[in-house]
This record gives C-alpha cells, structure tokens and sequence, in this order.
C-alpha cells in the first residue's frame, strides 16, 4: 500500500505508517537539520529508513501529480503544530507556518483511498472552532477549492451549504499517546478520513493501555516493582488523583482491562546511566538541568509529559526524568527516542538541542501505528498480505 507523507521531520509518522505495513512513495520535509537525520538514518541502512524517498522541499512548492505518478492508497503528515499550540503565539490560520491548506492541497491533487493527520490537542480550543470545521469540511470535499478573494468564512458557509458532496467520511479524535502504548503523555488530535464512495466506514482505533492498569500493577499487585527488581515504595503513589484512584482499585476483583500505561522507567530499561553503555548511541549526560515553577520534570515511575520542541533557549525546559532520589536531570537523546518510539539504531547526529527539537516535533511511532493501522483496515487490506520492508 502506497502513502505519501508531507511534514515528515525526523520520521516518527513514517516508521508508524511502514510498521503498520505502508510503502512511502514519497516523504517531504523542508527544515535541513531534519533531512540530514534522515539522510544518516537512511545511509546507515536503518529498517524501512533505507527504503524511503526523501524530497527535500517546501511543500508549498511542489506539483503532487508531477512527482507521483502512480495512485496512493493514503495521504499523511503532521502538519506544523505552532499554530495552534498552547506553547506558541496562537496565531491559527494568520501564522504563515500553518500548512492545513497544503495538507488538503495534497488530498485534492492525489485522490487518496484515504488520509491521516496528527496535530496538537490546542486545535480543538474554541478559539480555533471555526477554523477545525474549516479544516473538518475540506478535507471532506477537497474539490470545492477556496476562490480567489474568498474570505474563509465565506468559505466555510459554501462548504456548509454543500455538505451533500463531499468526497470523503472525516472523523475529529482528541487522543493521549500514553493510552495506546507509548511511554509519554502526549495529548493530540488525530484527524483522518476514508473516501466514501470505497464503501467501507473508518473506525479508528480504541485505546490499550489505561492508566488504572498501571496503577493496579504498582499499587495493588506490585508485579510492577518486581518486574524492574526494586523495592515498592512505601510512601505510595505521588499524586492524590493517584491515591485515590488506588482506593477505588482496591475494591476491585479483577484488574482493569487493557495493558498498563508504559513508564519512563519501563522505556528506559536496559540503557544504564548515561554514558555507561558504549553499545548505545546517544545516550550522554547533558548538564543543566533545573526546576523551576512550571517545569518539574517527569517522574520515572509514570510515562513522560509531553516532549517539548520549544523555541527559547533550552527546549521548553520540561525534558527532564525525576529520579528515585528526586533529583532531575535531563533526558538523554536516546532515552527521548525511547519514548517516541524509535528504534535505538536511530541515530541522531546533531547536537542535543536540535536533536531534542526534533524529538518534541515527532509523531510517537507507538500511535502512529496504531493510528495507521485503523486506516489500513478500514481500506480493507488484511496484515497477512502486507510484504514487509
């Protein structure tokens, strides 16, 4: 199954997509420092790196049916999120790095079975209600272009008005990457659709981790600490959300369903102390971390918060694990790869701040997959025929 990816970065989407069993017939990205970590990945034969087309570009420059010349199957991307992110300036369609006319540019001009958007969970403040219905209704009609001159809402009323042609079935879905296996609390918002004249309905998946279940694992079974080999701490959990949520476990039977929320220390197994393991590539200590109001670190013993790509100085100052101790340091490189779901032969050749602002951009591959593979059966293609890269 064939996928055209825009907005690639550092190929957290990507590996999801060719995990999920996709062939990118082409991936765009236009930041350099983003291309040469894939070029590096690329040359050094990493799985499914080694086989993706790389175009170094602006999306806004490119003819789509100039530069794939055969149909694709799925459409991808993360289009930029500081747009819309809490993090930024909250600019929305007036910030000239919003790329969503780009993304339904590419769904317009390609045809595809079907497309895959991640974007952050701010595109769903109200602020920016207008402008997701805008998105939500053109994507479902890409053929019912904005004219020249056209104000957007303008737009918006026409493309209300002629909801009867749309082209494709869209769903809106707020999502927490932790839900679906991936060792960070990353809150975003999944915007997919299925061409509706294919016959089938999309059905994205549900989630199959909870935080209940690691909780019951920590605190009631304790299956957690020996899993890892430590003692189970006797102070309890940290939080009182926490705390009482282990009371309402402790009437339980059986454990919650699902399989439990992954952890920074579940993440991190195996790597040592930072600079210990000559095995493992960027995995290096980096001085300077702090605490500060507002920026406390994550906890080892819970998935991470979010990563973040920031844009002052130190990216965002949060990148920081909690140790048993309560001493913070910073992620290292490789522990943040982890917890965006990359491979450890997946190298990262800058230096720590940009890599970690590459990291923070990326799609968890853990929900990229699973996002992907949602679409994938919705376009009815069974696993077993996939021939893998």
């Amino acid at each position: 199954m064939k996928c055209v990816e825009l907005f690639t970065g550092c190929g957290g989407l990507a590996t999801g997509l060719s995990r999920a069993g996709f062939h990118h017939a082409i991936l765009v990205e236009w930041n350099d420092d983003a291309c040469l970590t894939l070029a590096h990945n690329k040359a050094r034969g990493v799985r499914h790196v080694e086989n993706w087309p790389i175009v170094h570009a602006d999306v806004r420059s490119l003819e789509w049916t100039e530069l794939v010349a055969t149909s694709v199957e799925v459409v991808a991307g993360g289009p930029p999120c500081q747009p819309f992110s809490i993090g930024g300036k909250h600019a929305g369609p007036g910030d000239e790095r919003d790329m969503w006319p780009e993304a339904i540019r590419a769904v317009r001009d390609l045809g595809p079975g079907a497309f895959l958007f991640e974007n952050v969970r701010g595109l769903l403040r109200p602020g920016f209600s207008d402008y997701l219905g805008w998105i939500r209704l053109h994507l479902g009609a890409p053929q019912l272009v904005r004219r020249l001159g056209e104000a957007l809402d303008q737009h918006l009323a026409r493309l209300e008005a002629a909801q009867g042609e749309a082209l494709y079935e869209v769903q809106v879905r707020p999502v927490n990457a932790a839900d679906y296996g991936a060792p960070q609390k990353r809150n975003r918002v999944i915007v997919a659709g299925v061409r509706k004249d294919l016959g089938v309905g999309l059905r994205l998946p549900e989630p199959t981790h909870s935080r209940e279940r690691l909780l019951w694992d920590q605190w009631i079974t304790g299956e957690y600490w020996k899993h890892h080999g430590i003692r189970k701490p006797k102070e309890g959990p940290g939080s009182l959300a926490d705390r009482r949520a282990v009371e309402r476990l402790r009437g339980r039977v059986t454990p919650p369903e699902g399989k439990p929320w992954v952890t920074c220390r579940d993440a991190f197994e195996g790597l040592g102390e930072p600079g210990t393991n000559p095995n493992v590539s960027n995995h290096v200590f980096q001085d300077g971390a702090k605490v500060y109001p507002g920026h406390t670190g994550s906890p080892i013993d819970e998935p991470a918060k979010a990563l973040k790509a920031g844009d002052h100085g130190v990216p965002g100052g949060e990148n920081m694990v909690v140790l048993p101790t309560g001493k913070v340091r910073y992620f290292t490189v490789r522990e943040a790869a982890r917890l965006q779901g990359l491979p450890d032969e997946f190298e990262f050749s800058r230096s720590w701040t940009e890599s970690m602002r590459q990291l923070g951009n990326a799609v968890p591959v853990q929900l990229a997959e699973a996002m992907a593979v949602g679409v994938r059966e919705a376009l009815g293609v069974d696993e077993r025929v996939l021939v893998q890269t």
